[in-house]
């Protein structure tokens, strides 16, 4: 597998140039792969390869803005009627071009948006625009959530997101999100499960600050169709794993009679590159059935020498009457990207309905 940044390759500018040279007819490709190419653009990672090929579009484009936006449609219409591309990651630069020369022509990016994220989303793109126009670019996204195109409708929910990971920041959404809560309510029963899933993951950056918010969504939407609740549950996983009081109510998660025993760890002392090996049994005691949230928490020693817990669920499901069951789980410690292990005493606990057991130590070695 390649590195991402070449999926900025010649044959990508070759066939990309000779779209364009399609459906404008002044365009020089040759002369474009060349300015792509000038000076240190081996170097480059991904982001900066996306942001010069923006840059270097801009050259050869129509100085006049909607001019420009209009070619990007044209450009758009002809990668999809030749059957080139249905979109990818490398197209990101339209939703760019959009961000980087069209911020002062509300009007026209707004419609260039609507048009290019029907084939790259825009998610990103439109941050800096609710950041200068506040309410009046989410009331056009209020519109976006009616849109007959799925893809419109997502950016809609996904470009709002007070949260966005790796995207600009919104602060006034997250102190105050109530503006975007029509685009939520338009979306809670979208046909689109990308849609749904973009609606839930709004609202769990919600919860993040504005937990009772959310809880009264929830507290409104549920039982109101199958797939609304599945949006609550995704939308309110933050909630669940901190084993809010009220959201556990609310799924009617309640730990009274289910039993702990047995718990254990194989393996106290666990070598980076390792698993941590334990098991547990859990026993129902009730006289009637009962839904289980079944989670672990690992408390991480950090590098300064206190502990971060992060928690992981293993199933939410009915155990029956007096009904006994052993569970085991290994946990991964081999070395990732995303997390740096230290060596020392480490902490587990078993979470039963938001409940969290006894904690045993182990500890990691090198």
């Amino acid at each position: 597998m390649g590195l991402i940044k070449d999926i900025y390759s010649v044959s990508f500018y070759e066939k990309f140039g000779q779209a364009v040279a399609e459906v404008h007819p002044s365009f020089n490709k040759q002369k474009f792969i060349d300015a792509i190419y000038e000076g240190d653009f081996a170097k480059k990672e991904w982001k900066e390869r996306m942001k010069h090929t923006t840059v270097v579009l801009h050259q050869f484009m129509p100085e006049n803005f909607p001019e420009a936006t209009a070619l990007i449609d044209k450009i758009i219409k002809n990668l999809k009627e030749n059957k080139s591309t249905n979109g990818g990651l490398e197209y990101i630069f339209f939703a760019d071009y959009i961000e980087t020369y069209g911020l002062d022509d509300f009007k026209t990016s707004a419609k260039a948006f609507v048009s290019i994220t029907q084939f790259i989303s825009c998610e990103f793109a439109v941050r800096p625009f609710i950041l200068k126009y506040k309410e009046k670019m989410i009331d056009e996204m209020v519109k976006w959530s009616l849109h007959e195109n799925h893809h419109v409708r997502r950016l809609a929910s996904e470009g709002s997101r007070p949260r966005l990971p790796w995207a600009m920041a919104i602060p006034f959404l997250k102190k105050a999100p109530n503006s975007i809560l029509p685009i939520l309510e338009n979306l809670k029963n979208d046909p689109s499960e990308y849609v749904r899933r973009s609606v839930a993951n709004n609202l769990n950056d919600i919860v993040k600050d504005n937990p009772e918010i959310v809880l009264e969504i929830a507290s409104r939407w549920k039982g109101h169709s199958k797939e609304t609740d599945g949006i609550i549950k995704h939308g309110c996983r933050t909630l669940l794993k901190q084993g809010h009081p009220e959201i556990l109510s609310h799924y009617g998660l309640e730990s009274t009679n289910i039993e702990l025993s047995s718990f254990e760890i194989k393996t106290p002392k666990v070598k980076i590159g390792d698993y941590l090996q334990f098991h547990f049994h859990l026993h129902n005691k009730n006289e009637e059935a009962k839904t289980v949230r079944l989670e672990y928490a690992v408390h991480y020693k950090k590098a300064k020498g206190h502990l971060a817990k992060k928690v992981f669920k293993i199933s939410e499901k009915i155990y029956h009457p007096n009904q006994l069951t052993k569970i085991e789980r290994n946990q991964s410690f081999k070395l990732i990207t995303t997390r740096v292990f230290h060596t020392g005493i480490h902490q587990l606990s078993i979470i039963i309905n938001g409940t969290e057991s006894e904690v045993l130590e182990f500890e990691l070695i090198d």
